[in-house]
């Protein structure tokens, strides 16, 4: 049993010590750099907990820094220098981000796509959807309707201008990517993008990056222990450029199949050959992570990023935020068709935005085309859905050191919701609509 029993967090919480949240970390500073040794990360493990202890009396409770500064020294002194740099630049990342979060921090951020902002907060006030306030009086005058309307024309001109841009570089594309952080949408944009190119002419295959998953004993986890499949590192990506490669030049390949239920990938399953103007189709979380694609020239590749960009000012006149907005649609998908509680959405949260902010969002500038999801009528209808379950967790987690995320987000959502008036009825939302992809009734088949 270790001399240490609790670590002392960045904010002064004292937390139960859990050596195997060192395990994960190495692991996972490990699978960036492409290891993928378990027990190794274990046996290092064990000797950051040793050294810990050796240095600590009886009944110590260390610095949470003061364990990540007892990894990089164990790391490096058995000879794994890249995984101690890949520990150190991500722990350097988060520590950019805290001071970025700071209220005292002022700066302009490099990941937020300004043009695109600026074109839709103009539509926003046009619309008079900028703030909830609005929103809220447009509902008391029965023009909800008319709201799910004018967002849908909005979302449905963004998928038109791509599919013109796609038609216009038609001679030079052998693939499209559809990227973007979860429940942005991904694939609701896809299928239509894919319908409107169709009537265009254009000839498309699909190809399910899913399959392309490692085994379920090689991916990497996240502080908790769970399976971190938001990761690029979670992929194939070695496996995915040469398939990608040899289909735009015209070989056929063998598709892996990955089985989500035993967690295990078959080699070779289905094969894959791209016809004469036939170009491929990808829906990927890292569709734009350099990686996923580089033995492709970017004149060949149409990158499409998507993100829902609401331009509405809350109660407190703050800009509602998008990770909200996709924490809210993904609780609501998950429980649809996946049987997956809402509260586990919740809770595992800080590691799939965690995970996109490293690997998805800093890559957006990359993108050909941003399309922007967001509904402002979509509030009114999660208001109705979730708010009695957000109030009852910001009960819950007050005061828990373990759920501080969870508490934060849970608190900023439940206010939101609270001051957006509730709509019960969503027979005026469109059965093609990106929205349904989330609250259900869609015509599209995601399965």
């Amino acid at each position: 049993m270790s001399k240490i029993t609790n670590i002392i967090k960045r904010s002064g919480a004292v937390v139960p010590f859990n050596p195997e949240r060192i395990t994960n970390a190495i692991y996972r500073a490990a699978v960036a750099v492409g290891g993928r040794d378990k027990e190794k990360a274990a046996q290092l493990s064990a000797k950051v907990v040793e050294y810990l202890e050796n240095n600590c009396a009886e009944g110590c409770t260390p610095q949470i820094e003061e364990i990540q500064d007892a990894v990089e020294k164990i790391l490096i002194e058995n000879g794994h220098a890249k995984v101690a740099k890949n520990f150190i630049l991500y722990r350097e990342e988060r520590g950019q981000k805290r001071r970025a979060d700071s209220k005292f921090a002022s700066r302009v951020d490099e990941n937020v796509p300004w043009q695109k902002i600026w074109h839709v907060l103009d539509w926003s006030v046009d619309s008079g959807l900028n703030t909830v306030q609005k929103l809220n009086k447009r509902i008391e005058l029965g023009e909800f309707a008319h709201i799910v309307h004018e967002s849908e024309a909005a979302y449905e001109e963004d998928i038109l201008t791509a599919s013109e841009m796609i038609q216009e570089r038609l001679d030079q594309i052998k693939m499209v990517m559809i990227s973007g952080p979860s429940s942005s949408g991904k694939t609701t944009t896809t299928l239509k993008l894919e319908q409107k190119l169709q009537q265009m002419g254009m000839k498309f295959r699909a190809l399910i990056v899913d399959n392309y998953f490692f085994d379920l004993e090689f991916h990497p986890k996240d502080e908790f222990g769970d399976y971190d499949f938001e990761t690029p590192q979670a992929l194939d990506l070695q496996l995915i450029n040469d398939h990608l490669k040899r289909l735009s030049e015209g070989e056929e390949v063998g598709i892996p199949y990955y089985d989500f239920k035993t967690g295990t990938r078959t080699l070779d399953h289905t094969k894959m050959k791209l016809e004469k103007n036939e170009i491929l189709l990808i829906d990927s979380l890292h569709g734009l992570y350099p990686k996923f694609s580089e033995a492709i020239p970017s004149e060949n590749k149409f990158l499409l990023f998507l993100e829902p960009l609401l331009q509405m000012k809350n109660g407190d006149g703050e800009f509602i935020r998008w990770t909200d907005i996709r924490l809210m649609r993904r609780m609501l998908r998950d429980s649809v068709q996946r049987a997956y509680n809402p509260q586990q959405t919740l809770e595992h949260w800080h590691y799939v935005r965690s995970s996109e902010l490293r690997n998805i969002i800093p890559y957006q500038g990359t993108a050909d085309y941003i399309i922007n999801s967001a509904m402002p009528y979509e509030l009114p209808l999660y208001s109705f859905k979730l708010r009695d379950h957000f109030n009852k967790w910001v009960k819950e987690y007050e005061g828990n050191p373990l759920r501080e995320d969870a508490f934060e987000r849970a608190s900023r959502i439940s206010k939101l919701l609270n001051d957006v008036h509730q709509i019960d009825d969503d027979s005026p939302v469109p059965h093609d609509s990106v929205i349904r992809e989330f609250i259900g009734g869609s015509t599209f088949d995601y399965h």
